[in-house]
């Protein structure tokens, strides 16, 4: 594989394909890589639509187990036999112990080796906020970057994460202006049980990625849907 100038952590998801195609914006799609893990989580269909979505765009992807996780942790979304609660005061029991910093240590160094100084990550701060996760903020990236500095001997590495300060209705405006709102809502996969369009609709992430589009529609009632969202539109979510 050629140089590369940046890495995005792709799970396949709405918000970290956003982030994959800001990086296609600015360095081009050659230039990215697309890093993906196989952690044997719950929503296993995350990664298919990962893999379509790198060959639709021209991404490179190298898919990475860290199967490990499963064998060192035992949450809901490593272990499909644990049915997903969440106890009040408490984060979803799909918080996936180390997760984001494991990957974006491995991200570091994946780009490190192919010569890109940028690697990208879809947290965003709500997560942290609204759901207990506790490694989506962008103090903990800081952090992380801190130390991928010190292991890379590089000081201008850098942990980008253009969705942390956003609100969910805002990476939708976002993907919008891009031109690739439709395609994401239409090809990526967010629920935990691995289920498209509006999903389960009772995971956390299903909380807040509908609540995201119901304030989005709010604010552009001119906008469609996708037709497999139906005409159904879920009214008075709320987040986890």
């Amino acid at each position: 594989m050629h140089s590369k100038s940046a890495v995005v952590v792709h799970s396949g998801g709405m918000d970290s394909s956003l982030c994959l195609a800001l990086a296609i914006e600015e360095f081009g799609a050659s230039n990215v890589l697309s890093l993906t893990f196989d952690y044997r989580q719950r929503h296993q269909p995350e990664i298919l639509q990962a893999k379509k979505i790198c060959a639709e765009w021209g991404v490179d992807q190298v898919i990475l187990e860290i199967s490990c996780l499963a064998e060192i942790t035992n949450d809901a979304l490593v272990n499909s036999m644990i049915p997903i609660e969440q106890e009040t005061g408490k984060p979803p029991n799909t918080l996936v112990m180390g997760r984001n910093g494991l990957m974006g240590r491995v991200a570091a160094i994946q780009a490190h080796s192919l010569g890109a100084r940028y690697i990208y990550m879809g947290v965003i701060e709500v997560e942290s906020a609204n759901c207990g996760y506790r490694d989506c903020s962008r103090d903990y990236m800081d952090r992380l970057q801190d130390i991928m500095r010190i292991d890379l001997d590089d000081p201008r590495f850098e942990i980008r994460t253009p969705l942390v300060y956003m609100t969910k209705p805002e990476t939708l405006d976002l993907a919008h202006r891009l031109g690739v709102l439709d395609y994401l809502l239409e090809e990526t996969i967010t629920c935990y049980e691995g289920v498209r369009y509006w999903g389960c609709g009772k995971c956390p992430s299903c909380l807040l990625r509908n609540q995201g589009i119901t304030e989005f529609l709010d604010k552009k009632p001119e906008m469609t849907l996708p037709k497999g969202y139906g005409s159904y539109t879920p009214r008075g979510l709320k987040t986890c």
